[in-house]
């Protein structure tokens, strides 16, 4: 049997990440892959989708020229280009990952829990005191017929022609950021959500601003629609107001969320799983069912798999908690790379409002900023709400340009305990996007 210190399963952001730096504090750590390292963030999420974003960020730059003076400039997509140089992107971080993990044993393969300690991979065992389960989430699909003519993005991003018409379902996260990539490339976009509104878990102010920034692009955005079926053609099927629609297109993103990835043997072993993740402490330590935590063990459960926070960021947080070298946050700010961009922090007013906080509202345009408007990027609003009674931030939300990077501003004063006088005194260079931030402050 096979013995380290620390034995973690994943080799994604949470777990590549905990991997070093548990080795960096001097564990001997091994860490099992089933596929490529990197996992879904730099394989088939996060990374290759931000590729193609930049391309069709430049795409509609070109398309806007002559807003900025220059005339007679175009450009065709030449897609397999675009997707060349998304793959060459995406080798060159996993080759960087594969440098970092010269101090960690790497295993290639698919392991399963023989018992809570023990956990086997192509016959051989390995066994650690601390095991860290990082295995995941993979795409789900509604349980629809036809399912099975529709892309998940895992596949969408191996496409070697570009669609003419692509219908989108599901207006989270990943649907947009798919629609608003593929409408910059020129293909007809129809998204088609079952909520009333895109982007849920965002605040519905935003949201709405997003949605209707979108379609001022072209992209039909159909909310309040539930699927029923995916004919051939492919042609889906959906209701809305108690009405029978169609869309036809020639390619179907279904994009409706990820499920956690349980290692086989797991559940067996007693862990207890709820609503397909597994359910841990706030150290991120797995809970076993009463009577079977096992005494030779310590499990951890972080990222996807333990369900609390889908986001690769959160992850690499969940790691340095289960090494004990942070604690748990919930200040975790989530973006959408749509063109204009949205990102969050923190409460939306919606949650304000059903908990009883007493608060106040900022708002500012990126109409009245002098770099959004040199830049050609007026649309777009920032967000802040703080307690009206202690002046403590609970939550930013952006639409505009950069919104990502504006808001980890806010995201630092919230988890440094400042208050939002505090961003209101500090002095931001002109002109910046920054000083959407600033304006958007409440007195």
């Amino acid at each position: 049997m096979e013995r380290s210190d620390l034995l973690i399963i994943g080799a994604g952001p949470g777990g590549y990440e905990t991997a070093v730096e548990a080795a960096a504090h001097g564990k001997t750590v091994t860490l099992i892959e089933r596929d490529l390292a990197g996992g879904t963030c730099l394989n088939r999420g996060c990374i290759p989708t931000k590729a193609l974003c930049r391309s069709a960020e430049a795409a509609m730059t070109i398309a806007a020229a002559e807003e900025f003076g220059l005339s007679s400039v175009t450009a065709t997509v030449d897609f397999p280009a675009v997707m060349e140089r998304k793959n060459r992107i995406v080798s060159e971080l996993r080759e960087g990952v594969g440098t970092l993990l010269k101090t960690v044993n790497v295993i290639k393969g698919e392991a399963r829990f023989k018992s809570p300690s023990v956990v086997e991979v192509d016959g051989i065992e390995y066994t650690a005191p601390e095991i860290i389960i990082a295995t995941g989430s993979a795409p789900t699909l509604l349980p629809v017929e036809g399912k099975e003519l529709c892309m998940t993005s895992d596949e969408i991003l191996s496409l070697e022609k570009l669609p003419a018409s692509l219908c989108v379902i599901g207006g989270g996260v990943i649907g947009m950021e798919f629609a608003s990539i593929f409408a910059a490339f020129g293909v007809e976009v129809t998204v088609v959500e079952y909520c009333k509104e895109i982007l849920p878990p965002f605040d519905a102010e935003i949201a709405k601003r997003l949605r209707m920034s979108l379609k001022r692009r072209g992209i039909n955005v159909i909310t309040g629609a539930e699927v029923k079926s995916i004919t051939e053609g492919p042609v889906v099927h959906y209701s809305v107001k108690g009405k029978e629609k169609t869309v036809e297109a020639e390619t179907v993103l279904m994009a409706v969320g990820r499920k956690p990835v349980i290692p086989e043997g797991l559940a067996d072993a007693g862990v207890v799983i709820n609503r397909g993740a597994v359910c841990v402490n706030d150290d991120m330590s797995v809970i076993f069912e009463e009577g079977r935590e096992p005494s030779d063990v310590r499990l951890y459960a972080i990222g996807d798999v333990n369900g609390r926070c889908m986001l690769a960021h959160a992850a690499v947080m969940h790691g340095k908690v289960a090494l004990g070298l942070a604690r748990l946050t919930d200040v975790i700010p989530s973006a959408v790379f749509t063109s204009p961009e949205c990102a969050m922090v923190g409460l939306t007013e919606e949650k304000c409002i059903e908990l009883g906080r007493n608060i106040r509202i900022g708002k500012a345009t990126f109409r009245a900023n002098g770099k959004a408007l040199a830049m050609g990027e007026p649309e777009g609003v920032a967000k802040v709400i703080v307690d009206a009674d202690t002046d403590e931030i609970l939550g930013c939300h952006i639409c505009g340009a950069h919104a990502a990077d504006l808001v980890q501003e806010v995201a630092t004063a919230m988890q440094s305990g400042l208050k939002s006088s505090a961003i209101r005194s500090t002095v931001h260079a002109h002109p910046t996007l920054g000083e959407v931030v600033l304006a958007a402050m409440p007195e």
